[in-house]
C-alpha cells in the first residue's frame, strides 16, 4: 500500500500532512509512504527526517501521487478548473483520499471526487464522540488557532496585557472580549488570561458558561429558553431568531465598547459567519484596541475586516489573518498528522497491509464525501440534519 503525502500548494498553508513520526508509523504498519520534496519545509519538518524514519522523499508531485492507494492533504486538492495545477487529476481512480477538505463550502469539488472515482473523506465532519476524540483535526487546529489569535492581537496592541505595580505606577490590565466559546475560543481565553487580562467571553450555547468560568472568565449572555436549546446534538451552534440576535447584539454592544482586545470566533458550519460586530460597535471602540476576526474566511464575523489585511478605523486596528493554525505550523501539523494516523490505522488491516475499510463503522459513514464514483453523506445528497 503506497501512501503519498504531496506538498500543499494553497495559498497561506505552511502545514504538512504528515510527520517523520507518523510517516515511521505508517511504515511500521508495512506501508511504503512518499512525501514531496520539501513538503514539510514550511514546518521545519526536512526531507532527510522523512527518509530517516523510513519515507522516500520523491521530487515532484507527480511522482509522489502516482499510484497512491491513499492520499493524505492538509486542504483539498487543487483542480484544473482554480489554476494551472490540477492535483487532482494526479490522484489515481480508486484511491482514498483524506484531508481537510471543506466539503459544505466546496460542494462542487466533491462531485468531482465522485467522478474521479476517488473515495474521500473530510477530516471535519469527525464524530464527537469519545472514540474518534483523537482523530478530531478540527479541535486540534482550533485549539491552536485560538492560541494564535491571542498571540497577534497582544503583539499589535500597544499596551502591556498583565497589570503591572511599579515605582513609577500601575499599569492596569488590559480587557479582552471573546466571542464564541468553542474550541479556539475557550482556547484564547485561556492564552489571554495566561497573559495576565481581564477576559470575558460570550457564546449562544449556555453549556459554555460553566467552561468559560471555569477559565477564569466572566460570561456575558442574554439567558432565556431560545438560548437553552441553541446547540445540536453533535456540540456545534445552532442558528437562532433574529429577536434572540437583536438583544444578545444589544447587550454585546453595551460590554464591547469597554474592551481593549476583541476575538471573534463564531462560525457556522456550511454558511456563511455571522456579524457580531457591526461598523457601529468598531467605532465604539477605543483608539488602540484591537480586534481578531477569526471568522474572515468565511465572511466575517466583524463587518469591517477583510481577509488577509490588517485594517485601521479611526485607531482600532482589525486583524484579519487567514489560516490562524498555519501560523503555528510544527505544532499544527503534528497534532493533525496524529489525527490522520489515528483515523487511518483502524483502516489497515495488520496482516495484508492493505486497506480494509468497514464502511458501516460510524467515524467511517460520518466522514465519507463519496464511494464507487456517487458522493454518499448524508449531509451532501440531502438526507442529513
Amino acid at each position: 500500500m503506497k501512501v503519498a503525502v504531496p506538498k500543499e500548494r494553497r495559498e497561506f498553508e505552511c502545514r504538512v500532512a504528515a510527520t517523520p513520526d507518523t510517516a515511521k508509523k505508517f511504515v511500521d504498519l508495512g506501508a511504503q509512504v512518499v512525501v514531496e520534496r520539501d513538503a514539510g519545509l514550511q514546518a521545519n519538518y526536512m526531507d532527510q527526517l522523512y527518509r530517516d524514519a523510513g519515507a522516500e522523499v520523491a521530487g515532484t508531485e507527480a511522482e509522489t501521487l502516482s499510484g497512491a492507494d491513499v492520499v493524505l492533504k492538509v486542504q483539498s486538492p487543487i483542480t484544473s478548473s482554480e489554476g494551472d495545477t490540477d492535483e487532482l487529476g494526479l490522484i489515481q481512480k480508486g484511491a482514498v483520499l483524506v484531508g481537510l477538505l471543506a466539503p459544505l463550502d466546496q460542494r462542487s469539488i466533491v462531485d468531482k471526487y465522485a467522478e474521479q472515482g476517488i473515495s474521500a473523506f473530510a477530516m471535519e465532519l469527525i464524530p464527537r464522540i469519545t472514540r474518534a476524540q483523537s482523530m478530531d483535526a478540527l479541535s486540534s487546529q482550533s485549539n491552536l488557532a485560538g492560541y494564535r489569535a491571542v498571540l497577534d492581537a497582544a503583539s499589535t496592541f500597544h499596551r502591556a496585557l498583565p497589570m503591572m505595580m511599579t515605582a513609577a505606577g500601575t499599569v492596569a490590565s488590559a480587557r479582552v472580549f471573546v466571542l464564541g466559546a468553542g474550541v479556539a475560543g475557550l482556547q484564547a481565553i485561556a492564552t489571554a488570561r495566561r497573559l495576565g487580562a481581564i477576559v470575558s467571553a460570550t457564546d449562544v450555547r449556555i453549556a459554555a458558561k460553566e467552561q468559560v468560568e471555569s477559565l477564569g472568565a466572566s460570561f456575558v449572555m442574554v439567558e432565556d429558553e431560545e438560548s437553552a436549546s441553541a446547540e445540536t446534538a453533535g456540540g456545534y451552534a445552532k442558528e437562532l431568531s433574529d429577536e434572540y440576535k437583536r438583544k444578545q447584539a444589544d447587550l454585546v454592544r453595551e460590554h464591547l465598547r469597554r474592551q481593549d482586545i476583541v476575538i471573534t470566533t463564531a462560525l457556522i458550519p456550511g454558511r456563511p459567519a455571522p456579524t457580531l460586530i457591526d461598523d457601529d460597535m468598531v467605532h465604539s471602540l477605543d483608539p488602540g484596541s484591537v480586534i481578531v476576526d477569526m471568522a474572515v474566511e468565511a465572511g466575517g464575523n466583524c463587518s469591517m475586516s477583510r481577509p488577509g489585511e490588517v485594517v485601521e478605523v479611526d485607531g482600532v486596528k482589525i486583524i484579519g489573518f487567514r489560516n490562524l493554525a498555519s501560523r503555528v505550523a510544527e505544532d499544527a501539523s503534528a497534532l493533525y498528522a496524529r489525527n490522520l494516523f489515528n483515523f487511518m490505522s483502524p483502516l489497515i488491516d495488520t496482516e495484508s497491509h492493505c486497506l480494509k475499510i468497514d464502511w458501516d463503522d460510524e467515524i467511517v459513514a460520518g466522514t465519507a464525501l463519496t464511494r464507487d464514483g456517487a458522493v454518499v453523506h448524508p449531509l451532501l445528497t440531502g438526507q442529513g440534519a
